[in-house]
């Protein structure tokens, strides 16, 4: 049975999956903004039920009498839901209760990353099959409006590059070894304590949640299906307070980006790259001051040229806010009768191998001090075509160090140069790899 089309006053009804941290904080907004939400949409917004695995649960919002329930498949097919919210997170049941929502009749808003970068185009081909809307601002970076931007007010434009930081978990850990000079683990402890960082960190310090959210940025950005399997991902477990030292002596700063840009394949056809990983960026690039547990989005495009959105990139009510800001545009849809954008795949782009992305390298080197050294060095990298841009050595006898930066190259051929110098007998070893990104050539 179809959700009906709203027809003057008659209200929307709106079904919660999750009462969490997100959650409760939708809930709280439906009631505390229902005026402003019913002007905006043009009719009343009615909470109708809010789905939870346990009914007996503590909750940081009160909800009405009647509208708690654990059935969550029986609430998303109600005959008279207009709209249903996700965020309970991960795969399953989100993914049935979705598809069962839009089955139903009802559009669909949700915050879920991880199922829309591994699964998105069934989501989309269900939304399109029930003639209803899939939105999902409040997937990537909170409260800050980016994919609406990439998907509605760059239609008319060509994004040649999409750099971010999108983990506030990592940036705030990557921002104390920088400014308090602490190390990983410290800053680690302190994420947690502040509540930045889950028990189990795993998700954010690895890179998994940046390269759900870089797979969903690079499918808007370049009309391409992207999934997080797509994603080269590396992590910062491995960021030293060494590697943190070397980028300030270079005047620049660690951050974890979520990189997705328009290449040439080795074919000469545009395709894409998309990858996660800690970068050396200069202090004087507008990511390079986004601190603590802030996100932010550099968007490069031909015509409309550099943008950058920032703001929260987490938390219960900025997560709210753009939840009910895809919630008043799905309502305005919803008693019009008409739907929104939909999946833009038409360009069906190639995603490039990691190996065939063009990057630059920051090498550091532990070296024997002796003379021709730094000669065998620059041959290592001119043996597989990569240019050396600037190169300094650091200490004398056993604490002599070579510290090389690369220009460009793919990174195939920066991988097969570090795996040459570790194995030469003039390398004790090489201490620091890290990409470059952030400047012009």
């Amino acid at each position: 049975m179809n959700a009906v089309q709203l027809g003057g006053d008659e209200p929307l009804k709106v079904a919660v999956l999750g009462c969490g941290v997100v959650g409760s904080q939708v809930v709280r907004l439906l009631d505390e903004q229902s005026g402003d939400l019913a002007a905006r949409v043009g009719a009343p917004v009615e909470l109708a039920g809010v789905a939870v695995r346990r009914l007996d649960a503590p909750r940081d919002v009160e909800v009405p009498d009647g509208l708690l329930t654990d059935d969550a498949l029986g609430l998303v097919t109600r005959g008279d839901i207009d709209v249903v919210v996700e965020v309970i997170g991960g795969i399953e049941p989100a993914r049935s209760l979705i598809l069962a929502a839009l089955e139903n009749g009802a559009s669909v808003v949700t915050a879920n990353k991880a199922l829309l970068a591994e699964d998105g185009p069934t989501l989309y081909e269900a939304a399109e099959k029930a003639g209803r809307d899939l939105y999902y601002e409040a997937a990537v970076a909170g409260a800050i409006p980016i994919l609406r931007p990439l998907r509605e007010s760059l239609a008319g434009d060509k994004v040649t590059k999409v750099l971010g930081i999108v983990n506030g978990t990592t940036n705030f850990i990557l921002d104390k070894m920088d400014t308090q000079g602490s190390g990983f683990e410290e800053a680690l402890e302190e994420a947690q304590a502040l509540g930045y960082a889950e028990a189990d960190p795993t998700a954010d310090v690895e890179g998994f949640d940046a390269a759900a959210k870089a797979a969903i940025l690079a499918s808007l950005a370049f009309h391409s299906r992207v999934t997080a399997a797509d994603v080269h991902r590396e992590g910062i477990s491995d960021v030293t307070s060494g590697d943190v030292r070397s980028a300030s002596e270079m005047g620049s700063v660690v951050k974890l980006l979520a990189i997705a840009e328009l290449n040439t394949s080795e074919s000469g056809e545009e395709a894409v790259s998309v990858r996660v990983h800690p970068a050396m960026i200069p202090r004087d690039h507008p990511l390079a001051s986004v601190r603590e547990a802030y996100n932010a989005v550099f968007v490069e495009s031909e015509a409309a040229g550099q943008l950058m959105f920032y703001g929260p990139g987490a938390g219960g009510a900025p997560t709210a806010s753009a939840v009910l800001g895809d919630l008043v545009t799905v309502a305005r849809n919803h008693r019009q009768g008409t739907r929104g954008v939909g999946e833009s795949a038409y360009a069906d782009r190639t995603v490039l191998p990691m190996g065939e992305t063009r990057t630059r390298y920051h090498v550091a080197i532990d070296v024997d001090d002796r003379a021709g050294v730094l000669a065998a060095v620059a041959n290592a990298f001119a043996e597989h075509d990569v240019s050396i841009q600037t190169v300094r050595q650091e200490g004398r006898g056993d604490d002599a160090q070579l510290v090389v930066v690369s220009h460009e190259a793919t990174d195939a051929q920066l991988s097969a140069t570090v795996a040459e110098l570790r194995e030469m007998d003039i390398v004790r070893e090489v201490t620091s790899v890290m990409r470059v990104e952030g400047t012009d050539e």
